[in-house]
């Protein structure tokens, strides 16, 4: 195969993010409007009496720190890259679809085994945006973490979009290295403990690489 052409990379990059962008955004904005509407569901019933994961000696390492939650949050961007780098509308839709399996899988194991974080001590009143989180993401359908599962299967994807246009190395590194700090924003806010975040890997790890072995690129010209 031909080496590539320097700099041809931001020309696949550019064109993938601007192709069908209006539909890409509506559609990420539905499919988390639907994924809440479910995930509030199974939290508020669950089909059996939910169960207290434990804590690790690791967790009781990792201190509270209230300034991981603009971390955490940024998962919600995150998420939105590897379906913005879909050049067809068929990538995108199948793409969806195997989030969304992804996401069944999670929240089908939150009604049948509800889970919940243990209760914490810390007085969260004081620090701003707490209250929200609470109130959007509660501590209940704890594991496996679907923000750490959504998270690896993003971060797996755009690792293999990334590598498909040819880019730098250091995009690759910036990537892994967002979702390194997203995941340590969950155990660092205590919305999740190391068990949760462990099980949530595994999820995301299993569903990437089941959607990878079927997928088909619509520019191999560009593939290696």
């Amino acid at each position: 195969m031909p080496p590539p052409v320097p700099g041809a990379w931001r020309a696949g990059l550019a064109l993938r993010l601007r192709r069908h962008l209006v539909v890409k955004v509506l559609g990420v904005s539905a499919f988390m409007w639907v994924f809440f509407v479910g995930y509030f569901h199974t939290l508020s019933h669950p089909a059996f009496p939910v169960f207290q994961m434990p804590i690790t000696s690791l967790d009781r390492l990792i201190p509270f720190q209230p300034q991981a939650l603009v971390v955490y949050l940024s998962l919600w961007l995150y998420v939105a890259i590897a379906p913005g780098m879909m050049l067809t509308l068929r990538e995108g839709l199948v793409y969806a679809l195997w989030t969304a399996a992804l996401c069944v899988a999670g929240l089908t194991c939150f009604y049948f085994w509800p889970t919940a974080v243990p209760p914490s001590s810390i007085d969260l009143s004081g620090h701003a945006g707490f209250a929200l989180l609470n109130g959007v993401d509660a501590a209940g359908n704890a594991c496996p973490s679907l923000h750490i599962a959504t998270g690896m299967f993003s971060a797996i994807w755009i690792d293999r979009l990334l590598r498909h246009l040819r880019t730098p190395t250091v995009l690759r590194v910036l990537n892994g290295l967002w979702f390194a700090v997203i995941a340590y924003s969950t155990l660092a806010i205590k919305q999740h403990v190391v068990l949760d975040v462990l099980a949530g890997a595994l999820l995301g790890i299993a569903f990437a690489a089941l959607s990878l072995r079927r997928w088909t690129w619509s520019d191999a010209s560009l593939s290696r």
